[in-house]
């Protein structure tokens, strides 16, 4: 059974001094890097926004991060500018290991949507182009690690389930943003409800 990993979002804007900074983000860089050797099919997400993207709370008029709006009839979260397309924010971690990456899906362009996971837009009618490329190369088992835990990982995770991939998070591969305290474990437990397998980085052969 052919298997593949994808490693969401381990950008600048996401690491401490970051734009948008999650809490020891960086600490998820030697995991990635361990367990990319126990796969030929390694696969990258990565944020690339406009600079006039929807979702930033500075291109709405007295608006803060972590406010909501109604963006493309669904209900949007505010951010910081992050990961702005051909800026050092936007560009993979230097000490990410990049030689096993056989390729990348960037997400986010769009500016009239956000696109969390790293195969569909947030309302589901457009694809990134992953789902098609992994049943090309006959994908079936997919280990998914990245940032954040509750928002880019977690829809990841929750749509390769719903495209029939059998899916496993590397726990200690992921880091939340915890906008509220609790948002990291329960994201977890979302995705274990809908029967992703939670395994530790050091499980991966």
């Amino acid at each position: 059974m052919k298997k593949a990993l994808i490693l969401v979002d381990l950008q600048n804007d996401f690491m401490p001094g970051g734009s948008l900074a999650v809490d020891n983000a960086d600490e998820v860089i030697p995991v990635a890097n361990r367990v990319q050797q126990h796969f030929k099919y390694v696969i990258a997400t990565q944020d690339w926004h406009p600079e006039d993207h929807s979702c930033f709370a500075n291109n709405h008029k007295g608006r803060f991060p972590g406010e909501f709006i109604q963006q493309a009839g669904l209900s949007q979260m505010l951010w910081p500018v992050h990961c702005v397309q051909n800026t050092e924010g936007a560009e993979f971690v230097k000490n990410l290991k990049l030689d096993h990456i056989i390729k990348v899906f960037r997400k986010g362009s769009d500016p009239e949507i956000d696109s969390y996971s790293g195969f569909f837009e947030n309302d589901h009618k457009k694809e990134t182009g992953l789902a098609e490329f992994l049943k090309e190369l006959q994908i079936a088992e997919l280990y998914i690690m990245g940032v954040a835990t509750d928002y880019c990982v977690k829809y990841t995770v929750l749509d390769a389930c719903k495209l029939g991939f059998k899916t496993f998070l590397i726990e200690d591969g992921c880091r939340a943003v915890n906008v509220n305290p609790e948002d990291g474990r329960l994201a977890i437990s979302e995705m274990k409800t809908v029967g992703v397998e939670i395994i530790q980085s050091d499980e991966v052969e």
